[in-house]
């Protein structure tokens, strides 16, 4: 009996050990994950773009290392609703996220909708280390600070934007430009120029987070208005006439050169091989009009038509790369349209972890694509939508697409092989095709919810009336002569 005893001891034992074993293992082979996120960057601004006045070597090498997405999209025309899509994996218009939200820490109900679950969080289940640098822009109250919407460390800002070379705190707080800066949930400072600081950053959690699988989103602000870089930096593209261009070329050029730091942080610490990288912007650069000649911020969305804010595909049609030196082959490229959901996904799927709990991810895993294992079209439609539906547009896998853009409020068709700049209007020849993508759209389109949020301009003014009704009219004046 004692034998017996011993034996089951033993074997009990020996189990328990192979498990921890095999669970080591299991964890050791998942792969590290990071996306790099560019702001406003406009398409033809890479190297691996066509562009040729600006400088992206580190970006390059990734895209040559991996797969280049030719028709790779963000999932909204702007900065939040592209986010919360990215981080969701799922389109923003399931819970209401079409607009920016305004930076607003007193509001509890201004940010990314509290039932929906980060993908981050889903990572964090299997036992991934997950860190948030950057831009946040979905929400400055505290439930949806990064700390609570699964990410275990953060750096950055939780507005939209941030100057990038001062804090002042005396300055009126807006959209909070210049107020500090937050790491985890205590105040935070930066030294020099703050993309060269997000990127040291993210070095650092690199080297240490380097024993074990971790998820890292870098989200640059650059090149991201207020135009600013370091001089040396503005003046070695002296080439560049437009002012503008060159302090933009100049942002981008540090953000690359940052990237770099971070691969090479990889290749020191062993863990390149196998670590899946994306790079990708929020939404196609902005670019002026007739109505505001001089809003753009340098950007070329060539050959496109439209930017930021727009459903042609200069608003959405994006640099979007990804490497994974074990397991993508090295210049592979992807031609059939794909979108940032797809980020979310693949990255739960390589992960491990369960895209199917509630809410219910979207996009498509796109390792089987890039490794050359499915030689089909990820997606059928890829669906866009703003103003409550009056704009939108979908893009089928033959690249067919309509559009009813801002711009325009009339539905157009395009076939982008043949007019990439989308300027042949195809309705009038091919009005049964658009008959069918718009339907597939108003299905797609019944499991979306209406806006619940205001634009941070709408949110601001309506704040201010409501703080100057409730004000003396003694106090009104006090507050107007000082603002004056």
């Amino acid at each position: 009996m004692e034998l017996l005893k011993r034996s089951l001891i033993s074997l009990l034992s020996f189990l328990a050990i192979s498990s921890v074993y095999c669970n080591a293992q299991n964890t050791a082979s998942k792969p590290n994950i990071i996306i790099f996120m560019a702001d406003d960057m406009g398409y033809q601004d890479a190297g691996f773009t066509g562009a040729t006045d600006i400088l992206t070597p580190n970006l390059d090498k990734i895209a040559a290392s991996g797969a280049i997405f030719t028709h790779g999209y963000a999932n909204h025309s702007f900065c939040a609703p592209s986010r919360a899509a990215l981080l969701s994996g799922r389109y923003p218009y399931r819970f209401g996220f079409e607009t920016n939200p305004a930076y607003d820490p007193a509001n509890p109900n201004l940010g990314i909708s509290k039932s929906e679950k980060l993908f981050p969080e889903r990572l964090q289940e299997v036992g991934y280390k997950t860190g948030a640098i950057g831009k946040w822009h979905l929400g400055a109250a505290e439930d949806f600070h990064p700390n609570n919407r699964g990410f275990d460390y953060f750096y950055g800002f939780l507005g939209g934007g941030h100057d990038y070379f001062r804090i002042d705190m005396t300055k009126p707080v807006w959209e909070a430009y210049l107020q500090g800066l937050v790491r985890n949930k205590r105040p935070a400072d930066f030294e020099g120029y703050l993309t060269t600081a997000l990127s040291h950053d993210a070095v650092n959690f690199v080297n240490e987070n380097k024993n074990n699988p971790f998820f890292l989103y870098v989200a640059y602000n650059a090149p991201h208005m207020p135009l600013q870089a370091p001089k040396e930096d503005i003046e070695s593209y002296a080439h560049i006439k437009n002012k503008k261009r060159q302090v933009y070329a100049a942002m981008i050029d540090v953000m690359d050169r940052g990237i770099g730091e971070v691969m090479n942080a990889l290749k020191k610490n062993d863990i390149y091989e196998n670590t899946l990288v994306f790079f990708l912007s929020d939404n196609g650069g902005p670019i002026g009009s007739t109505k505001q000649p001089t809003k753009g911020n340098g950007s070329s969305n060539k050959p496109f038509r439209g930017g930021k804010g727009n459903f042609y595909d200069g608003g959405v049609h994006v640099p979007f790369i990804a490497s994974w030196p074990a397991q993508i082959p090295a210049n592979t490229v992807i031609e059939y349209p794909v979108n940032s959901l797809d980020i979310a996904r693949t990255a739960v799927a390589v992960a491990g972890a369960n895209a199917n709990t509630s809410p219910q991810m979207e996009g498509v895993d796109l390792i089987p694509f890039a490794s050359g294992k499915d030689k089909g079209a990820p997606h059928q439609f890829i669906y866009w939508r703003g103003g409550n539906g009056k704009n939108w547009a979908i893009l089928a896998s033959d690249k067919m697409k309509s559009v009813n853009d801002k711009d325009s409020n009339k539905p157009e068709l395009y076939y982008l092989p043949d007019d990439a700049s989308e300027a042949k209007d195809l309705m009038s020849k091919h009005p049964e095709r658009a008959e069918v993508l718009y339907k597939s759209w108003t299905e797609w389109n019944k499991n979306n919810i209406p806006c619940n949020m205001l634009g941070y301009k709408d949110y601001h003014k309506k704040r201010d009336q409501f703080y100057e009704g409730a004000l003396p009219k003694n106090a009104q004046k006090v507050k107007k002569q000082k603002h004056e």
